[in-house]
């Protein structure tokens, strides 16, 4: 991690809460695409969430379901497919564009920007090329047929990136991010949580892992967590934080760190 880079992705210290663009600025372009990744570090999102998942051939490319049904016009599981295969699908065309949405942010940005599956390699170049700093929070998905080689790739990709890019390491498997702790310690992890159980109400995280990933939902019903995890000297990322009054409540619980579809709006409402 670059020395200038700040823990916790938080780049802008005179903000609240930092905001990253969950799977880019997704509300307004399809996520997961070269556009929502690209409007998300115009509109200055402090840091962009992927979730990863392994091809056939070993590529890393950047969906979040295990088939390719919803976000695509093909059908079929990632693990099972080559990225050849991806490439041939239009992953852009089912999402509508609304009244107010410029998905070409520049005159010279292709088509394929908004349709074409985006490789984790071509998002880590993204971000390394980017005018400022800009964090990068990658999601392991699991389970996979491929278990450990996920990870093993995905630090072979960040050991190339290390010095420009600061990231986070996000799953819900506790397994997947002891394998990351394991083998690149200075990594740091994100535990994500859909459920609060009990061993975790405390405030407590798996071993080595320093940032707690509630859902939004968890932080409604349970918003004395957030001083508990802070307690135990752990960060707090929410996630999906969409409304202006989720926003708020991140900002009166000292969240560290929101997860958003609208980076645009969030930025906004916290300035």
């Amino acid at each position: 991690m670059s020395p200038e880079i700040r823990p916790g992705l938080r780049l802008s210290p005179d903000r609240p809460v930092s905001v990253i663009a969950h799977r880019g600025a997704s509300e307004a372009a399809p996520e997961h695409t070269l556009a929502a990744y690209r409007r998300a570090i115009d509109e200055g999102a402090d840091a962009l969430e992927c979730d990863v998942r392994l091809t056939a051939d070993g590529h890393l490319v950047c969906v979040h379901d295990r088939r390719v049904n919803r976000t695509s016009n093909g059908r079929g599981a990632v693990s099972a497919l080559e990225l050849a295969d991806l490439a041939a699908l239009d992953f852009g065309s089912w999402k509508k564009e609304g009244p107010d949405e410029d998905p070409y942010e520049s005159p010279d940005q292709e088509e394929s920007d908004r349709t074409s599956v985006l490789t984790l390699e071509r998002l880590l170049q993204l971000v390394a090329d980017a005018p400022r700093p800009v964090g990068l929070a990658i999601e392991t998905k699991h389970p996979s047929r491929w278990a450990g080689q996920v990870e093993a790739r995905l630090l072979q990709l960040l050991e190339k990136y290390r010095p420009v890019t600061p990231v986070r390491v996000m799953s819900f498997s506790a397994r997947s991010l002891h394998r990351i702790r394991a083998a690149a310690p200075h990594i740091p992890t994100v535990y994500l949580m859909s459920l609060l159980l009990p061993r975790h109400r405390d405030g407590r995280l798996p071993p080595g892992v320093a940032v707690a990933g509630p859902s939004i939902r968890i932080l409604r019903a349970r918003p004395e967590y957030v001083e508990r995890a802070h307690r135990l000297g752990n960060e707090v990322y929410a996630w999906t934080v969409n409304e202006p009054e989720d926003v708020e409540l991140c900002v009166r619980l000292g969240v560290d760190a929101v997860i958003t579809n609208r980076p645009q709006q969030v930025l906004a409402q916290l300035r």
